[in-house]
């Protein structure tokens, strides 16, 4: 993928920054790592996610209720344009005594929109 060594670097940036925030539950940093809309198609359901809908409850209920951390374990760059990265990721769930609670492939596009690079799509096997 030559010629967008800088576009996957900062794609690659805002996967880091997600999953910072997302450990950290800290919403606000946490949906400063989208391009929103966004796209989520999990449990087989399609869900459109606007500015707002994360919520700090979103840690303490359904599949995140027994949850501590999560960490990426793959993420291969599938495809890479000038303001478009794809990813091959998976990433593991943990408890707080650091039994795993799953892992879970998925693949993320990260986009480049008004100079902000930001989750734009995901697709994953985790509930």
């Amino acid at each position: 993928m030559p010629g967008h060594i800088a576009e996957i670097a900062g794609a690659m940036r805002c996967l880091d920054d997600f999953m910072a925030a997302f450990n950290a539950r800290d919403v606000a940093a946490f949906e400063a790592t989208f391009n929103f809309p966004s796209i989520r198609l999990a449990s087989n359901t399609l869900r459109v996610i606007e500015k707002g809908d994360h919520k700090p409850e979103m840690f303490d209920t359904g599949p995140l209720a027994e949850w501590s951390h999560s960490a990426w374990e793959r993420r291969d760059v599938i495809h890479s344009g000038p303001d478009k990265v794809h990813f091959d990721t998976r990433f593991t769930r943990y408890r707080p005594d650091g039994s795993v609670i799953g892992g879970f492939d998925s693949i993320y596009v990260v986009t480049l929109e008004g100079g902000h690079w930001g989750v734009k799509a995901r697709s994953s096997y985790a509930p």
